[in-house]
């Protein structure tokens, strides 16, 4: 009898420290594995400071310095910031933005023109999700929170500052952008609203701002001349012939305090809608809307809830879903109005809101599919939004960036984004005015689409990266043909259908790469896969060379591998990617092809279904062992955690899905063909808000293979699984092992879908 009271009273113990160490486990927040400094490092380009999920709003330093590896702004090897500016672009490759710029100062200058940086050591830098934090060395705090529309600024200043003073620049500019013209108007003692037009990578940019502080302003200065108290206008438009781009700024000073807050909002239409956005934040509460931001992350990342031993691992992970949910970013006010770079005010229907920077070129790879799982509050306004940029500009977007088309990189990949969406039947999305919206895509007559229409691929002669525009249009008239296959538009899906084989146009079979023609059909010579030249007008291949694009055949690997003359010669291809020397030849080498693992370039998208191609002619053992080698090589929590540039969450997307164990070889449709999982468990809240868990067991550093697969306990034999069985809920496992199970994926019956089989 005492021993069963003594093992109750044992079990009752060990059942309360469980449920103690249970909740304490679940009480951590996910925000706490973010690290926005990851990918501050290297060629990342991204930036650190507050910002909400998606928003209009990125309050970042900017380190006050021109560079490839500054378009964000910021760089983890500056030592000095010059100002904190309202928008930033995530991970690009060209910088624009950095709009709106405020900086602290000790004192007024009497000047125009000054030079605002001021030194600091990241010991006294912080950044997590939503707020940003960082001390001079002369002692004035900075601490940086954020809404959707509204940045909030605190300001500490040491106890000896006389005349704390604020300033506000509106010519403050680097990389490609420059004001066209500036406005300030001083409303009262706490008001102050303005616009800032710009030209840049994006043409006519409009933002328009209303910033109020928490305390009265004693005085001020305008382009450091004093002006008579709250009276003035001021309005500078850029006049090249008369001295250069001139711009607004102003100095606002206050009484000895210690601390000044201010609240900075934005708009796209006017001040009016402006300053009704600053009621975003009602009140001066700044820990308050820190911790809301902090909530709006963490209900961000608990959409996917990982678990694994390995706390590196997790930060990778989480700070990788973090920056999928960065871009696009919001463009309209609250009522949906926005103007777009024309100048016309217009508005999103049905309360939507519009969205702009989209990197299609990237992010139609995996990040936009995962948003078919992580986003389904806002993928219908995400892909409304490309289709009003088609309303107002005759066709989608390729690389929008403030309503601009900025005619960035190849291809027409909205078309994939918007297919994809509709075969997944998306909800909110009008199948047949997208369809007519790709149609108009496949048919313009811009972008060498004409000649590779006339000539079944794009000549050389006609224009550079001829073989990359000729393989990615041919896969994207295959998603069209998909598409018109659902809505029973039988010619247009035979039209399509063969204009996705284009693809063969450039395939040599002497040496197994895509190689580029003349118009007369004879290869260009002399030929070298190493070759690399990063102008446009003169490469054949964009961003790389022929190793890494001769494989972008996502829709019909099979296909593809029945071009090779010899048996087994797309695997021996792959083999021969993955071991070949790490070196680019050309005088003009591109700088986005990086994160070698021997021609495979993780750093830029073109190689990133590569590795799941083993899967689908039988080798899906080399696809897992190539994947978790990439995870582990090319994915780290420190600064220079990423093999490239970020390029608005794609970087990023590929590592949440590849680190769960699944990837969008073909990014169409809803196929994820299985990699590797590096996590040891996965749950994800589908759309329906169904739990999917994807379980890795025995899983660990060596353990990188998958020996077997249940699905919801079953025996699983296919190597990939499908959005709509997902969407059922259910768990997945993967059994582990360190040694290859090569009998797994070789059936023909289990391989994901290419067109030919």
């Amino acid at each position: 009898m005492f021993q069963m009271i003594r093992l109750k009273k044992i079990s009752l113990t060990l059942f309360i420290c469980g449920l103690i160490s249970y909740t304490a486990i679940a009480q951590v927040p996910y925000t706490q594995y973010v690290d926005p400094f990851i990918g501050t490092g290297g060629h990342g380009h991204t930036y650190p400071g507050a910002t909400a999920p998606f928003s209009l709003v990125q309050l970042s330093p900017d380190n006050g310095k021109n560079g490839w590896d500054w378009v964000s702004g910021y760089h983890i090897s500056s030592d000095s910031i010059a100002g904190f500016s309202h928008m930033h672009l995530s991970g690009t490759g060209i910088g624009d933005w950095l709009d709106i710029a405020v900086m602290p100062m000790l004192a007024p200058i009497s000047q125009e023109k000054i030079d605002t940086r001021q030194k600091f050591s990241h010991k006294h830098e912080k950044a997590s999700p939503g707020y940003y934090e960082v001390k001079f060395d002369n002692g004035i705090q900075t601490k940086l929170t954020s809404t959707e529309r509204v940045g909030f600024h605190e300001y500490i200043f040491p106890s000896n500052t006389n005349s704390p003073t604020i300033r506000i620049d509106l010519g403050h500019s680097y990389n490609w952008d420059a004001p066209i013209s500036t406005r300030l108007e001083i409303i009262n003692d706490s008001t102050i609203i303005g616009h800032r037009y710009s030209y840049g990578w994006a043409n006519r940019q409009h933002i328009y701002f209303a910033l109020r502080t928490s305390q009265p302003i004693a005085d001020y200065l305008l382009n450091g001349t004093k002006t008579p108290p709250f009276d003035p206008v001021i309005e500078m438009t850029n006049n090249s012939s008369k001295g250069g781009p001139k711009s607004v700024n102003a100095q606002l000073i206050f009484n000895a305090l210690s601390n000044i807050k201010i609240k900075v909002a934005l708009s796209t239409t006017n001040t009016s809608k402006a300053l009704a956005a600053l009621q975003e934040i009602p009140h001066w509460n700044f820990d308050q809307v820190q911790y809301d931001a902090n909530a709006k992350w963490e209900k961000e990342l608990a959409k996917i809830k990982v678990e694994t031993k390995d706390e590196n691992l997790k930060r990778v992970f989480y700070s990788a879903l973090y920056h999928t949910a960065i871009s696009p970013t919001l463009y309209s006010d609250e009522d949906g109005e926005y103007k777009n770079y024309k100048g016309d005010v217009l508005r999103m229907p049905n309360g939507a809101q519009r969205y702009t920077l989209f990197s299609l070129w990237d992010t139609f790879r995996a990040l936009k599919p995962l948003f078919t799982i992580t986003q389904p509050e806002k993928y219908s306004d995400i892909l409304n939004s490309m289709l009003s940029f088609y309303d107002e500009n005759g066709l989608l977007p390729v690389w929008d960036l403030s309503t601009f088309e900025t005619n960035t990189m190849t291809g027409y990949h909205a078309i994939p984004v918007l297919a994809d969406a509709i075969l997944k039947n998306w909800p909110g999305v009008d199948a047949e005015r997208a369809y007519q919206a790709m149609r108009a895509s496949a048919f313009q007559q811009i972008r060498e689409v004409p000649a590779y229409i006339e000539y079944g691929y794009v000549p050389q002669d006609v224009n550079g990266g001829s073989v990359t525009k000729t393989l990615e249009y041919a896969f994207d008239d295959y998603c069209i043909s998909l598409v018109a296959q659902k809505l029973g538009k039988h010619e247009d899906y035979q039209l399509f259908t063969k204009r996705a084989k284009s693809y063969t146009h450039h395939f040599d079979p002497q040496s197994g790469f895509m190689r580029a023609k003349f118009k007369n059909g004879k290869f260009v010579e002399p030929f070298d896969p190493f070759y690399s030249e990063h102008d446009f007008d003169k490469s054949q291949y964009i961003e790389g060379n022929a190793w890494q694009h001769s494989f972008f055949v996502p829709h019909d690997i099979r296909g593809l591998a029945k071009l090779f003359p010899k048996k087994n010669g797309l695997n021996n291809m792959l083999d021969a990617l993955f071991s070949a020397p790490s070196y680019m030849t050309g005088e003009n080498q591109s700088p986005d092809a990086s994160g070698f693992i021997g021609q495979y370039a993780h750093g830029n998208e073109p190689s990133h279904h590569i590795a799941y191609m083993y899967s689908y002619i039988g080798e899906a053992w080399k696809t897992q062992e190539k994947i978790r080698q990439i995870v582990d090589s090319m994915y780290h929590d420190r600064p220079d955690g990423y093999a490239g540039n970020e390029d608005a969450g794609q970087m990023s997307a590929w590592a949440v899905w590849s680190m769960m164990g699944l990837y969008p070889a073909s990014p169409v449709g809803g196929e994820y063909v299985f990699g590797s999982p590096s996590l040891d468990k996965a749950t994800i809240t589908m759309p329906n808000n169904k739990l999917f868990t994807i379980v890795a067991n025995n899983n660990s550093s060596k353990n990188s293979y998958i020996k077997s697969i249940t699905l919801n306990g079953r025996p699983y034999h296919k190597i990939f699984i499908t959005h709509d069985e997902m969407l059922k809920g259910g768990e997945l496992v993967f059994e582990m092992s360190n040694k290859p199970n090569k009998k797994l994926g070789r059936n023909k019956a289990s391989w994901p879908t290419s067109m030919e089989n």
